[in-house]
């Protein structure tokens, strides 16, 4: 039996219950994504996003460098291209994505509703910045863009996914035959 007192939580870190709301939400690139927990809650450790996309709207080819993701799928069926490997993904099911394994995936069913996972947390504050995304007014999707992102967003979203060590390897979907992921871990 121990006699020292319990320690608190770190400080700036305290407990709190938190769900999807117009408050923690953003709309970013035809998408919902909420932020259920930053690493300003978390004191760095992690950040946990709930996100609803749409079919087509799928990431590029990726690889962090720096954080450990996963993905549990609450709605929906995601196909995950790990490496060499490929998951099928529906209700129920997670997936993680080992830092410096580069990964894509797409959505096989319309639209998709999934809890995003980083660990140590940071990369969900690119998901607020205003210059792509704006707060979410309600709880849905937005409507469906007119046409493709600009490049210079694409460029601009690319350079600050570098700032926190993501770097985009390739087009969205499964890696291309015959073409090496070519990434150089920090």
């Amino acid at each position: 039996m121990t006699t020292e007192p319990e320690r608190g939580a770190p400080e700036g870190v305290a407990q709190y219950a938190r769900r999807m709301s117009p408050e923690t939400s953003v709309r970013y690139m035809d998408c919902l994504f909420s932020i259920l927990a930053g690493s300003e809650d978390t004191g760095g450790r992690f950040g946990v996003m709930e996100m609803v996309a749409p079919k087509g709207l799928e990431p590029s080819r990726h690889v962090h460098h720096r954080d450990d993701e996963g993905f549990y799928v609450l709605e929906g069926n995601i196909t995950f291209y790990v490496g060499e490997e490929t998951y099928e993904a529906g209700p129920g099911t997670f997936v993680f994505l080992p830092h410096g394994v580069p990964h894509s995936y797409t959505f096989e069913t319309d639209v998709i509703r999934a809890l995003a996972i980083v660990a140590p947390g940071g990369i969900e504050e690119h998901f607020r910045d205003p210059r792509f995304s704006e707060p979410a007014q309600a709880l849905t999707l937005p409507p469906p863009s007119t046409g493709p992102p600009a490049g210079a967003i694409l460029e601009d979203m690319a350079e600050d996914l570098a700032s926190y060590g993501t770097e985009v390897v390739g087009p969205s979907g499964p890696p291309e035959q015959g073409v090496e992921d070519t990434h150089s871990d920090q």
